[in-house]
């Protein structure tokens, strides 16, 4: 979504947004869980565990990080990642306040 769209939305709306759209590759879910699994990964070990090239675990590592679900700190010539507690918690706050909203009024279907 382009800039003059994305400022007409509330930053929450925005957060939650960019935070779906990290969530919303298969990819993404599975190197989340291999690091919540292990409470934290080198990217060697994630690529060992998924069916994906090395280029492409850190493609995907990247988009995670950006949103703040990750981070990643060195460790001599690797990057060790680890979930990013207080942005984890925001993000599952985010999503429960959004599923967790009554259905009211009439059903349309």
């Amino acid at each position: 979504m382009g800039v003059t769209k994305t400022q007409n939305f509330t930053e929450a709306q925005n957060q939650l947004a960019n935070l779906a759209k990290a969530l919303g590759h298969p990819a993404r879910i599975a190197i989340l869980e291999v690091i919540l699994k292990r409470q934290s990964c080198i990217c060697t070990h994630i690529v060992d565990e998924l069916p994906l090239a090395q280029a492409t675990v850190s493609q995907h590592l990247k988009e995670l990080k950006a949103v703040g679900l990750i981070k990643g700190e060195i460790e001599g010539t690797s990057v060790c990642y680890c979930i990013n507690e207080p942005v984890w918690e925001q993000s599952r706050d985010m999503l429960l306040n959004l599923f967790t909203v009554p259905l009211s009024g009439p059903k349309c279907c």
